[in-house]
């Protein structure tokens, strides 16, 4: 390689460089990623001719400028970003791209875990799903319908424990995923306490403790997706295919429940994506069923984390005692406590 070239490492707080990717990034017809913590540049003399970043588990945005392609950029940049990931303690990572690059993210060390409608494909650098797939045919429960349930859970609330109560009565056996990302007013760690305190009087439930196979909307890409109204279409069906093909089958579920959305568009069109793609033969994983709970009310409007953490804001005590679990209250009022 050329003797000009030169690697640089620099974090998003240096704005100057971080214009000059974006920059970059919209001559190759892509969007900066904003999650983006650490960057690396590749250049030649002073002009830039490849980058990428590092958003959490995440390498992001990676691009060779298109008259130096195949020169071995992209490996370089990625070798970089892993040796940043590696300084962070991040071992496990994560790219999103699309199906014309697998052959090559291959070559650089990544495993493809899923690929939708020839549009986005996720890679691993580890063999994790595999082994993850191993744990999960560890908790398989006999049964003829065998439930589940992914939730966020920000916070517990009445809503989430009547559909896990509802399920559970459905289910010779339950099991529920808790959306593990970090992008909740309410950590992982404090969500999934709640939920295990809440549902503690149940006893066909496995809850297991989150994974980076269930897709956040955080962790999801944007910035190689030329039309944007795709954006949420591409997550359902990603996130959806991979619970289907990679996680469900493991431990034999037959059936996905959910409560209905009489609000959120997004919402309500993901879980018709839901009943399309699990539902359907595909030739890879058996079809799984989707059933839908209504929600259940108070004050004659459906519960829901977000009026929760609107009354919380609001400090209307009197009406949100009425909504969560006596265990969510009385950690909503300890967090009041430890604030002033």
């Amino acid at each position: 390689m050329n003797s000009n070239i030169s690697v640089s490492e620099f974090d998003s707080g240096n704005t100057r460089r971080v214009a000059k990717i974006k920059d970059f990034l919209d001559k190759n017809e892509l969007d900066m990623s904003p999650d983006i913590e650490v960057f690396v540049t590749i250049k030649d003399e002073e002009e830039m001719i490849a980058c990428g970043g590092l958003a959490g588990k995440v390498l992001k945005c990676i691009a060779v400028d298109s008259s130096r392609r195949g020169q071995g950029l992209i490996l370089k940049v990625i070798t970089h970003l892993l040796n940043a990931a590696l300084v962070r303690n991040r071992n496990e990572l994560f790219l999103f791209s699309t199906p014309k690059n697998i052959e090559f993210f291959h070559d650089c060390g990544f495993n493809l875990i899923e690929e939708c409608d020839g549009e986005i494909i996720l890679m691993e650098n580890t063999k994790n799903l595999e082994n993850y797939q191993k744990k999960l045919t560890s908790l398989k429960k006999d049964g003829d319908l065998i439930g589940s349930i992914v939730i966020n859970a920000n916070p517990f609330t009445k809503g989430h424990r009547y559909l896990i109560e509802e399920a559970s009565k459905r289910s010779d056996w339950l099991h529920i995923f808790v959306v593990r990302e970090e992008a909740s007013e309410f950590t992982f760690n404090d969500r999934i306490s709640l939920i295990k305190k809440g549902i503690s009087d149940l006893k066909n439930v496995t809850l297991h403790e989150g994974s980076d196979y269930i897709i956040s909307k955080a962790t999801f890409p944007t910035y190689f997706i030329k039309d944007k109204r795709q954006v949420n279409e591409l997550y359902a069906k990603l996130d959806l295919n991979i619970f289907r093909n990679q996680l469900a089958s493991y431990l034999g579920i037959t059936h996905r429940f959910v409560g209905t959305e009489p609000y959120c568009k997004v919402t309500n069109n993901y879980n018709k994506n839901m009943k399309k793609i699990l539902a359907n033969p595909n030739g890879k994983s058996a079809t799984i069923e989707v059933v839908e709970i209504d929600r259940i009310k108070f004050d004659d409007k459906p519960i829901s984390a977000s009026r929760v953490r609107k009354l919380l804001k609001e400090k209307n005590y009197e009406e949100l005692v009425n909504l969560v679990p006596t265990t969510t209250y009385e950690f909503l009022l300890e967090g009041i406590k430890d604030d002033k």
